[in-house]
């Protein structure tokens, strides 16, 4: 049954079907061929106890921020003003497109509309000042990936809702991780234009009035991270809660600085029903799969398979890493994090695992799966944003970076702390 489940998964995906529809369609098969109860009968009952937790309202709402940052101008505003700051190094305005996309981390909470985002504000600006297109391209798509691992994160809300586990300690285990990565994004980008000062464009300098000058338009940002994220960790508001009150400033943000009309309102809030349609679709039709599997014993199937190769607990954690590169290159991330959680968070954490440490490590797994081909979604995203040349040059530009994030997943591995220190701490 396990293979049945992976080839059907595969191949209903490989038909362009939408994820949650395939996820629902497998749910009904497995009830069919090899459940011995009418699981179908429970499917209202599934759906409802999936989409009623006060916990997922916080995903329209992050959504919305992000929408209201990014359509109000305040990225552009926020690309200027680091353009001033990282443009002397190596690498020039490719730095820039880093920091942004680490800054818009912390207030989208996608992966996607951050990499969107950037790829928008900065490409206009990669050909007139003569940078590689392939690395230009690669370090947005690779940027963009920070959007889940930076608090807030959506899903680091969705792992934590399939798992139990406590958002607000998931977000400070995701924070430290994710600042080392957009480091070393830079660090790798430096070296690449010192071995190769062609691929970085002109570097440029600017005064310190004028850097100290354009922080002001980072302070709008800032102030919304430390209120959104500080009353989580204080214990003053839930994540939903605090999604809300996000929402309130952001829309004060952008409503001073003359961002707002009715268009851009609209925009917004159509752009937020797609999006959470979209993962709640995704989330209700994994629940039912999941529902279908573990009533038809794949669970118990899959943990007796990883028992019986007698790998142990190290060797399983790989096993299951493995896994998680393969099935990216073929899935889309959401999808495959909440049609793989139920089955495989409980088989590492049996072997004594912590929950949290592994849910970031996913993320890292998962960050990989957006720009490594032929699924990852970010690659396609700024290649739409490019408006010329070819995908593989996204591909190519973002190799260094699927590096690192294989680098980070090894030192997760090696040193959990990276990923608990803050939780343990705080």
């Amino acid at each position: 049954m396990i293979w049945a489940v992976t080839v059907g998964l595969l191949g209903l995906l490989s038909l362009s079907i939408p994820v949650g529809i395939v996820l629902f369609l497998l749910g009904f098969g497995i009830d069919h061929f090899f459940s011995p109860l009418p699981l179908i009968r429970g499917l209202g009952q599934v759906v409802w106890s999936s989409s009623s937790s006060s916990t997922l309202i916080a995903i329209p709402f992050f959504v919305f921020l992000g929408e209201i940052f990014v359509r109000g101008g305040i990225a552009e505003r926020t690309y200027a003003s680091l353009d001033k700051w990282f443009s002397w190094m190596p690498g020039g305005l490719i730095h820039a497109n880093i920091g942004t996309a680490t800054v818009f981390s912390a207030t989208s909470g996608s992966s996607v509309a951050t990499a969107a985002t950037v790829a928008t504000v900065a490409m206009p600006q990669a050909e007139k000042l003569g940078y590689d297109p392939r690395l230009f391209s690669g370090a947005i798509a690779a940027g963009g990936t920070l959007g889940i691992m930076i608090p807030p994160s959506i899903n680091l809300i969705v792992y934590g809702f399939l798992t139990e586990t406590s958002i607000p300690q998931l977000f400070l285990a995701g924070l430290l991780p994710g600042l080392l990565m957009a480091a070393a994004f830079m660090a790798v980008t430096m070296l690449i234009c010192k071995a190769k000062p062609e691929l970085g464009g002109a570097q440029r300098s600017f005064s310190w009035r004028e850097r100290f000058a354009s922080l002001t338009q980072l302070g709008p940002i800032l102030l919304l991270f430390l209120v959104v994220i500080g009353s989580i960790y204080a214990g003053w508001a839930t994540p939903t809660e605090s999604a809300a009150v996000g929402v309130a400033i952001a829309f004060t943000i952008t409503l001073a600085s003359g961002g707002v009309n009715a268009t851009m309102m609209r925009d917004c809030l159509y752009g937020t029903i797609r999006i959470t349609a979209m993962i709640m679709l995704v989330i209700t039709g994994a629940y039912f799969l999941n529902f279908t599997l573990a009533s038809a014993g794949l669970g118990r199937q899959l943990q007796e398979l990883l028992t019986g190769l007698g790998l142990g607990a190290y060797g399983t954690l790989l096993f299951v890493i493995a896994l998680y590169i393969v099935l990216g290159f073929f899935i889309e991330t959401l999808s495959l994090m909440v049609a793989t959680i139920p089955i495989v968070v409980p088989i590492v954490i049996g072997f004594g695992f912590d929950k949290v440490w592994f849910g970031i490590l996913m993320i890292v797994l998962i960050e990989m799966a957006l720009i490594t081909p032929p699924v990852g979604l970010n690659l396609y995203v700024v290649q739409g944003a490019r408006r010329s040349g070819t995908l593989s040059d996204v591909m190519i530009g973002a190799i260094p970076f699927v590096l690192v994030m294989l680098v980070m997943a090894a030192l997760l591995v090696i040193e959990p702390r990276l990923a608990l220190f803050l939780p343990s701490s705080l």
